[in-house]
């Protein structure tokens, strides 16, 4: 599998390891990505590389590439390592089987109600100290981009905690998310985000989380009879780079992306809300999938039942990280 990344590298030319391109050439930031376009990080994705070749007068040209089309989930972070492409926004369960298993606080359930208590965390010191450890893996980290709210959606309705006893659900591969549903008695199933749909059809998986928008534009209401609106937990991305590649770009076209990457990100994070949405009416519109709206009561019974997930997953992410961000939001469990 490396062997075929080193091939891919050095068919990009200097510009894939970090090199400045040729006077004359512009600069080709390959950014793959695992979503559709239609989708909030496929516009910011988009909208990124509108200004980004604007800004440069053409000096750089981004290459975006949407659903898995060059790597899947498991495949793009070393993809991005060995300069394969340039620029990723991955899940931010993605750096934990990277070895930044401090990612991971973000997969916790029930740890932000709402933007504004996910953004004092993302917009501060903590967000700036979570970027700060990808450098020793060779990664830097550019911008948190939001999606959503989880919602759940199985081939049975999921009212209760012990509805999910049995259940075969999909997940990204993240320890935290493997004890969430461990917690609610479900068997979790790490499978790549492309697998998905498939996987429903057939019933390898019974359910799965994820937000209204991937849910919507990956068609996977047509293959789940029920959505139950838990907003149980958050799925967000990071975008990063290539350190070597980034850092060897000229200063001004730098400052120039940065910019770029700000303005785009400040779009993605606006518009995040509303297409999932919109994404949500649409599921209602299609009448494939009945939505379940959860009780006051079943809210509550749902939270104590994942409460415990956040003292079990302290020795991995660090008790102090989780007391930061219970801080930052002021709301702990």
């Amino acid at each position: 599998m490396k062997m075929r990344y080193l091939i891919a590298a050095l068919c990009l030319s200097t510009v894939g390891m970090g090199g400045a391109a040729q006077a004359d050439e512009p600069i080709v930031i390959k950014f793959s990505h695992v979503v559709a376009t239609d989708t909030p990080k496929g516009k910011a994705a988009e909208y990124f590389k509108k200004l980004a070749e604007e800004r440069t007068h053409g000096k750089v040209k981004v290459e975006v590439y949407p659903n898995s089309q060059l790597y899947k989930d498991k495949e793009e972070l070393e993809a991005l390592q060995l300069g394969s492409v340039q620029m990723l926004a991955p899940s931010l369960a993605k750096f934990g089987p990277l070895g930044v298993k401090e990612f991971e606080v973000f997969d916790l359930p029930y740890i932000f109600d709402n933007y504004d208590d996910l953004h004092k965390v993302t917009d501060g010191p903590v967000g700036k100290s979570l970027m700060g450890k990808l450098e020793s893996k060779g990664i830097v980290g550019l911008a948190f981009w939001d999606n959503g709210f989880k919602v759940m959606t199985d081939n049975k309705p999921l009212r209760e905690p012990a509805d999910f006893r049995g259940q075969k659900m999909r997940i990204q591969s993240s320890k935290v998310l493997d004890a969430q549903f461990r917690a609610l008695g479900a068997i979790p199933q790490v499978m790549a985000f492309s697998e998905v749909y498939q996987a429903m059809q057939t019933g390898v998986v019974d359910g799965s989380e994820n937000t209204p928008s991937n849910v919507y534009t990956q068609r996977m209401h047509e293959v789940q009879k029920y959505l139950t609106l838990s907003n149980h937990g958050y799925i967000g991305y990071a975008v990063i780079a290539n350190k070597k590649f980034w850092d060897g770009l000229p200063a001004d076209i730098r400052t120039t992306l940065e910019g770029a990457m700000h303005d785009a990100t400040v779009y993605g994070n606006d518009i995040a809300k509303k297409e999932n949405d919109d994404a949500l009416q649409k599921i209602k519109d299609a009448h494939t999938t009945e939505i379940i709206e959860l009780t006051p009561q079943q809210k509550t019974d749902w939270r104590k039942a994942l409460a415990k997930v956040h003292r079990q997953q302290e020795g991995r992410i660090g008790k102090d990280l989780i007391q930061q961000v219970y801080q930052a939001t002021g709301k702990p469990l």
